[in-house]
């Protein structure tokens, strides 16, 4: 007895629900859900979805192969079309975020360093296994340069080239045979023919989500306000990993509430809260940090122009012929046309649309996010804010990152912005 060895317990992993991640996606979530009241009850799909995924790790199931993407310049439609499922890999955890900064410089973007850091890591969450293909858009330098980085990892990578500018005819041509190359990469992969039939199908399933999309973006409209703008968000960045299907029955009966709402005449806010138009670097789950603090401080969201919600459904594609060649053109054109992003050398086309949303939101304000390291949102500011001054309309600019260190500090300056409004509004009247 005296000569027998001791048995070894094996530590146990702690569930992925105790680890860090989980942790600050469950922190936020309980915010959004339980301090704030007049919850949509619609909502509750996007809450518990939100809560199987990123708070408790359930593993996504899809059809066909998983293609990720990078960017909303990756056409969708045609990823369907060869029946594969598309998955938006930009994260907003600070727990990837601090992974990324370990093999990314200090000031890179923080949504590059959160997205690299969740594919090096073992457990990816959203937990969807290894995609067979991540396209990834060439349009920052910084997501250019990740394209190695991501190879390195052991995935397969798709560059999908992006013109630097979408006024002339030579970038539209450029755009659409970049297009028409991904369609034919697609293809290797899968082993399957791109049809007229399986094209038309795909656009069908985006054109009916992006309807559902269109009446969200109409009922925010309403003065005042009928749903706050974390819950807006929180359903786009939904469509980031849902069931395309499963996510658009849930906005139309989400929808179908507002409607409700509309003709008794409620309100999620007070009749006086400060209308506040979103917009740079995207906010993505669990980094919902600045659209929170406003909402915490009495204003509301009432519109965005970013590439996590607004950006990413609005825009609907035409289609002149429906050959399959002429088709893939069209929606190249989809993507190319309407895109305001600032990666490109103008942006007059994002002004304008900045400016049409204040005016048909009825907007008292404007903030304006960019993440430390995000030099495009960082150096169009100056020509956006321009135009903001030329029109009268008050704008906070905040340089941020996937931290909550600086709350407080925001959470001070927001308030101090509100409230200008709030008496700018009481001069007028």
């Amino acid at each position: 007895m005296e000569n027998e060895s001791p048995k070894i317990i094996p530590i146990q992993p702690a569930p992925y629900s105790r680890s860090r991640q989980a942790g600050e996606s469950q922190n936020v979530l309980d915010h959004i859900v339980d301090d704030f009241q007049d919850n949509p009850a619609s909502m509750q799909y996007f809450y518990d979805l939100f809560r199987r995924v990123y708070c408790h790790g359930d593993a996504l199931q899809h059809e066909g192969m998983l293609v990720g993407t990078t960017c909303i310049q990756a056409p969708e439609e045609l990823i369907y079309a060869f029946g594969a499922t598309p998955m938006r890999l930009c994260n907003g955890s600070y727990h990837y975020d601090q992974r990324g900064a370990d093999f990314m410089p200090a000031k890179s973007c923080s949504l590059v360093k959160a997205t690299l850091g969740m594919l090096s890591s073992e457990t990816v969450i959203p937990k969807i296994g290894k995609p067979d293909l991540i396209v990834n858009p060439t349009t920052c330098d910084q997501k250019k340069k990740a394209s190695a980085m991501i190879e390195g990892m052991g995935y397969s990578v798709y560059d999908l080239e992006v013109p630097s500018v979408k006024e002339s005819e030579a970038s539209r041509v450029y755009w659409q045979r970049s297009v028409r190359q991904l369609a034919g990469r697609l293809q290797e992969l899968t082993g399957r023919k791109l049809t007229r039939k399986s094209l038309k199908q795909a656009m069908s399933k985006t054109t009916r989500a992006q309807a559902a999309f269109r009446a969200l973006h109409n009922f925010r409209r309403q003065s005042p306000s009928l749903i706050l703008g974390k819950d807006a968000f929180l359903v786009t960045n939904a469509y980031f990993f849902d069931d395309i299907g499963r996510w658009t029955t849930a906005v139309e009966k989400l929808n179908e509430e507002l409607a409700q709402r509309a003709k008794a005449g409620f309100k999620a806010v007070q009749s006086k809260a400060p209308r506040v138009l979103f917009t740079g670097s995207p906010p993505i789950f669990p980094n919902l940090k600045l659209p929170l603090l406003i909402e915490e401080s009495g204003g509301v969201v009432v519109t965005d122009e970013t590439c996590s919600s607004n950006r990413m459904l609005y825009d609907m594609t035409a289609v002149d012929e429906w050959r399959v060649n002429d088709m893939v053109d069209s929606l190249a054109d989809k993507y190319l046309k309407p895109c305001t992003c600032p990666i490109f050398t103008r942006n007059d086309d994002r002004k304008r649309r900045l400016l049409d949303l204040v005016s048909d939101f009825n907007v008292d304000g404007v903030v304006y996010q960019a993440f430390a390291g995000c030099q495009v949102y960082e150096m169009e500011y100056r020509s956006v804010a321009e135009e903001f001054n030329r029109a009268g309309i008050p704008l906070l600019y905040v340089e941020t990152d996937y931290s909550t260190d600086d709350k407080g500090q925001l959470s001070t300056r927001i308030e101090a912005f509100l409230e200008s409004m709030k008496n700018r509004k009481k001069q007028r009247a």
